[in-house]
Parts: C-alpha cells; sequence; structure tokens
C-alpha cells in the first residue's frame, strides 16, 4: 500500500525529536494527531516502527530502515522546492535572511535604501546566533562568521569586521592606562557565549575578572554601555553612530570577525534572493570604512 508522505513526516519528526511533544510541536499538530499517524502507518507497513519507553520513542530495527528511506525522500522534497523556486523569472516576492543582532540591525538600518531599490521585494531580517538550515529554506541568505562544511552552500566574503572598547559619554575615565581601564566596570557576555569576539580577550585584559554585568546578545551589551553601565567591547559598525557612545583606545587588532554571505547553490540563480545578494555585497564594500572602525 502506498504510504502517506504526511504519515513520514510525522515518523520522521516522531523519530528525531523522541517524544509525542516535540513532534507534535515541530510539526504544528496535536499529540493524539502524531499517536494515531503513526499506529497507521504501521499497520500499513505491517511492523512496529518504535519501542514505547517510559520517556521516549525509539525507532525499532525496522523503523531504522524506513528512517533512512524517509530522510532521503525528504532531501528530494527539498530539492524539488528550492529547484522549483529557481525557476521564477521575476525580481519578487520575499527574502529572508537571517545574522546574528548586530549585522542584522546594520541590515535593519538600511532597510528603507534596500527597499527603495528593491520594491519588489519584502524582507525578513532574522537575528540569531544559531545557524538556519538553508536545504530546508528555513532561510535564504545566512550572513555568518564562518563557512560551514555543508553540501551544496555558496559563499561570498562580505568583509571583515573591528571590535573597539566604548564608554558611555556619561561614563568618567580619568585614566587609559591597561590597569586603569581593567579596574573598572564593564558589560560582556555570560559564561555560555564566551566564543564571542572580544570576550577571551577582556577575560585576559582584566586578568580573569568577569564583566560585573553580563548577557547573551550584543543589543543587550550595547544598551547596558551606553547608559553607563560599565565598558564594552563591542562592533565598531554598532557603536561608533551611537553618539552616546564614545570610544576608547583603537581598533582592537586581534579581536575581528569575518563575515561570509551564504546562500544555497540551488537558490543563488533566483532573482530576488540574487537581487538581495547583489545589494548586501554592495552595501558592505559602501560601508567598509565603518565596518573596518575607519569612519
Amino acid at each position: 500500500m502506498d504510504k502517506n508522505w504526511d504519515d513520514l513526516r510525522i515518523f520522521l519528526a516522531l523519530a528525531r525529536g523522541g517524544t509525542l511533544t516535540t513532534a507534535a510541536k515541530a510539526l504544528g499538530v496535536s499529540h493524539p494527531t502524531v499517536s494515531r499517524r503513526v499506529q497507521v502507518l504501521e499497520k500499513q507497513i505491517g511492523a512496529r516502527l518504535f519501542d514505547r519507553l517510559p520517556d521516549r520513542f525509539v525507532p525499532t530495527s525496522a523503523g531504522e530502515e524506513l528512517l533512512a528511506d524517509t530522510e532521503a525522500m525528504e532531501k528530494a522534497a527539498q530539492s524539488i522546492h528550492r529547484r522549483s523556486a529557481g525557476l521564477s523569472d521575476t525580481v519578487s516576492g520575499t527574502v529572508r535572511l537571517s545574522a546574528e543582532e548586530a549585522t542584522a540591525a546594520l541590515i535593519a538600518r538600511y532597510s528603507a535604501e534596500l527597499r527603495s531599490k528593491l520594491q519588489q521585494i519584502e524582507f525578513e531580517v532574522v537575528s540569531s546566533h544559531t545557524l538556519a538550515n538553508l536545504s530546508r529554506r528555513e532561510a535564504d541568505l545566512l550572513i555568518r562568521e564562518q563557512v560551514p562544511e555543508l553540501h551544496g552552500i555558496v559563499a561570498r566574503k562580505l568583509g571583515r569586521l573591528a571590535y573597539a572598547i566604548y564608554a558611555a559619554r556619561s561614563l568618567p575615565v580619568k585614566k587609559t592606562t591597561p590597569a586603569a581601564l581593567a579596574a573598572l566596570p564593564w558589560v560582556g557576555f555570560d559564561d555560555d557565549h564566551l566564543r564571542m569576539q572580544g570576550q577571551s580577550w577582556l577575560l585576559e585584559f582584566r586578568g580573569g575578572r568577569r564583566p560585573e554585568i553580563r548577557g547573551n546578545n550584543w543589543l543587550v551589551l550595547h544598551e547596558a554601555a551606553r547608559t553607563g553601565a560599565g565598558l564594552a567591547v563591542l562592533p565598531c559598525h554598532l557603536a561608533d553612530p551611537d553618539p552616546m557612545l564614545r570610544r576608547v583606545g583603537g581598533v582592537i587588532p586581534d579581536v575581528f570577525a569575518d563575515q561570509w554571505l551564504l546562500v544555497h547553490r540551488d537558490l543563488r540563480a533566483l532573482p530576488r534572493v540574487r537581487a538581495v545578494m547583489d545589494a548586501v555585497i554592495a552595501l558592505f564594500q559602501r560601508e567598509r570604512p565603518l565596518l573596518e572602525g575607519r569612519s
């Protein structure tokens, strides 16, 4: 008997998530729907697909075999979806771009300009530290600091971001020697985000002392610094235009972040995606002095 692709999608979600709750949330359906559709699929196949443990569902040997085939079907369906989108020859529609919050804020700052050049395109700018799945069309374009080793991804280097120390104009900084700066209060990332630019440098600069105020987002750090909560290492493109902040010293040579524009190869020829790519590339080239802290 032919298997319903919707049933296979539910099977796939349950195999990946392990619980009815996770699968139901991923698919936007109810728990009973997931349970019922899996039972229907098991009846059609004539084999038990999951071992029902107290806390999760684990695929049986038959489930493992079906899982491999279903994942192949999913990849084929995603490929068809991407390629069909690429057949369009009009520069219109929605383009979804994902970037970490400081770069997303940069794109938002120039959104009016981008829209004036691309009036038939609607923009969705998503702020995220995680890597959106281009194969599943979770985003059309990504801006990231590294190029992931993923099949089908095409990368274009946009430029390099510089970082420096900033203080609110209301915060008195009488001496700028390293020892004097290290003794002042600081704003930085929490322990779960020490990978963010400048955080290792800051810990070393302060002899291992953590920032007195910590967050998980560049915009949180920016807001705290501009109100005088403490010094902060910030991207120059975010802090230099802010009249409430002043730079303390020059660009930090050892702290920088390359920016890469990522797109799936099946989408790079799609006119609306290509148009946004060209506009973003041109924006980064034009604003290079700001990005590199030379504005």
